[in-house]
């Protein structure tokens, strides 16, 4: 009896053994697409969250794919060829007005401001949106969210628009160059576009249309419903990944933050690249968490109701998806 005892035991310890030497097999990441509406600076926390590897700790491989226009991401979202998209919520909105089956639902956000500064030919200390009256201004197309931001900034600060010469005739990517061939007083960029004029002696920073124009939804990561429904650990691993990135640039100065993301715009210079994410963190840009508040919804809502883009308000809790994440 005792020698079969022992001859089931040691043929155990064997067998034990061998399952211990055996490969393990690694927990394959999920491979995430996501279209980004332009690669810039002013998404610093998406590209803290790549960089410091906080995809990698949820599973997740971020595959980025520049499909520059809000429209062209959410096409892209809406046909599969990526599963998420970032981009301004308004995309989402116009969508879900569609009636779509399968709409586009917004699950975490990244900026609550726009994105623009406004340029003077003329070094202005102590301007204000009335130093407009009488000049040209570069703005990109009239229905745009450039364009619309900088108008709600005129109408929050009590401006009448009609003392202005507000050009809608170039084109977003143009903007830039028309300004320097003389086109204009004033123009309204992005980073790095502004800071470039400023090194080459062509302007001057004067503003932040963010800031004027107030606090909303700018821009937001989105999926379809029916993609998020079934894979809801995606998303939620994708969201804490983000709310970390957020985390990390509130938390940290410009500097460190530039040494992180540094690999994501290699013709870009360390100093440059600390001195964009200054101008944006001073300019309040980014959300203090994931969560898209129902005001900062109908903020926007509001804008586009205005300017006769929508024309209701969409339902908060189906358009933004409540999750928790800890």
């Amino acid at each position: 009896m005792k020698k079969t005892f022992y001859i089931i035991l040691i043929s155990l310890i064997i067998l034990f053994s061998i399952f211990l030497l055996l490969p393990k097999k690694e927990k394959q990441n999920n491979k995430i697409k996501l279209a980004e509406v332009t690669h810039s600076v002013f998404y610093s926390p998406l590209y803290v969250a790549i960089e410091k590897g906080y995809f990698q700790d949820e599973n997740i491989d971020i595959e980025l794919i520049l499909t520059p226009g809000a429209d062209k991401v959410s096409t892209a979202v809406l046909s599969k060829d990526v599963q998420i998209g970032l981009a301004g919520a308004e995309s989402a909105i116009y969508v879900y007005e569609k009636n779509k089956k399968d709409y586009l639902q917004i699950f975490c956000g990244l900026t609550k401001r726009d994105g623009q500064f406004i340029i003077s030919k003329n070094k202005e200390d102590n301007f204000t949106l009335e130093n407009l009256y009488g000049k040209e201004i570069l703005v990109g197309r009239s229905s745009g969210m450039p364009a619309l931001n900088f108008l709600n900034a005129l109408k929050n600060e009590n401006i009448d628009s009609s003392k202005i010469k507000i050009n809608y005739n170039i084109d977003f990517a143009s903007l830039s160059g028309a300004f320097i061939g003389g086109t204009g007083d004033y123009v309204n960029l992005f980073e790095p576009n502004a800071l470039k004029l400023e090194q080459e002696g062509y302007g001057h920073v004067v503003a932040s249309i963010g800031i004027l124009s107030g606090e909303m939804p700018y821009t937001t990561f989105y999926a379809r419903k029916s993609f998020i429904e079934e894979n809801h650990d995606i998303i939620k691993g994708f969201t804490k990944a983000i709310n970390r990135g957020l985390k990390f640039v509130k938390d940290n100065d410009e500097y460190t933050i530039a040494k992180i993301i540094l690999k994501q715009f290699p013709d870009t210079s360390l100093n440059d690249l600390a001195k964009i994410i200054k101008r944006y963190k001073d300019a309040d840009s980014y959300l203090d968490n994931y969560y898209i508040s129902e005001k900062l919804l109908t903020n926007l809502e509001d804008l586009l109701i205005d300017y006769d883009l929508i024309n209701d308000y969409v339902p908060y809790n189906k358009l933004i998806l409540k999750q928790k994440i800890n």
